[in-house]
């Protein structure tokens, strides 16, 4: 087996912004927040280098290389790249679940609920490519602990749209089946990560109207959907 090639550390490099940095060097901050602070360098080196290389050539190298520490300090937060994928990827979708629950919580009416919670979600993603790619894309290849973890994700996605069977007539409630919401989660999810996998994550904002339309018109019809999708 081919040795990890040796780290390169850039000062300057740019971590997102959704995870904390810590500047190298001598700081004199407390061992708490540094070691904190590093776990999350490492998340977010993570992030970076699964974006650049894939989830199945990352190396702990490209990891320590991206997140600007060394390879004992790695070990001393993870025990393997498996390991830090795991937390990188709870990380990521603890902050984008909880965008999603305030956006929908937000709003009085379950219409503009679900857009507002659509909304949260595609602004989260298209504002981090390679979070992005983490959370949708590389994580169906990153293992069984990883691949449960993301159905669970898409499970808790169901719920929001079972919402909107409350008060509709028995015409309504005849035409939707039981798998209804699983199927829109479903094709959502889908549409999103074929964008991100085509390299458009940052324009991924662009389907609002359309992914509100298609969630809606199940419950409220086509010409309601399409009101709350353009508003």
């Amino acid at each position: 087996m081919a040795a990890d090639p040796p780290n390169s550390v850039d000062p300057a490099h740019e971590y997102p912004p959704e995870l904390s940095r810590l500047p190298p060097g001598r700081h004199g901050l407390p061992r708490e927040f540094v070691v904190h602070n590093q776990r999350e360098r490492l998340i977010a080196g993570l992030a970076e280098a699964v974006a650049e290389n894939g989830y199945a050539s990352t190396t702990i190298a490209h990891i320590t290389r991206h997140a600007a520490v060394s390879r004992r300090t790695f070990y001393e937060h993870f025990n393997s790249k498996d390991e830090c994928f795991v937390a990188a990827y709870d990380t990521v979708m603890a902050e984008l679940s909880e965008r999603i629950e305030n956006a929908f919580q937000q709003e009085s009416d379950w219409p503009h609920a679900v857009r507002a919670a659509l909304a949260a979600m595609l602004e989260f993603l298209a504002a981090e490519p390679n979070l992005a790619r983490l959370c949708m894309v590389e994580s169906l290849v990153a293992g069984p602990v990883v691949v449960e973890r993301y159905d669970a994700a898409i499970q808790g996605l169901i719920p929001y749209l079972e919402a909107g069977r409350e008060g509709r007539s028995e015409e309504v409630l005849s035409r939707l089946s039981p798998t209804t919401e699983e199927a829109l989660v479903g094709g959502m999810v889908s549409l999103i990560s074929r964008r991100i996998i085509a390299g458009q994550a940052t324009e991924l904002e662009e389907l609002l109207p359309d992914l509100v339309e298609f969630a809606l018109t199940p419950y409220i019809g086509s010409d309601e959907a399409s009101k709350v999708a353009n508003a």
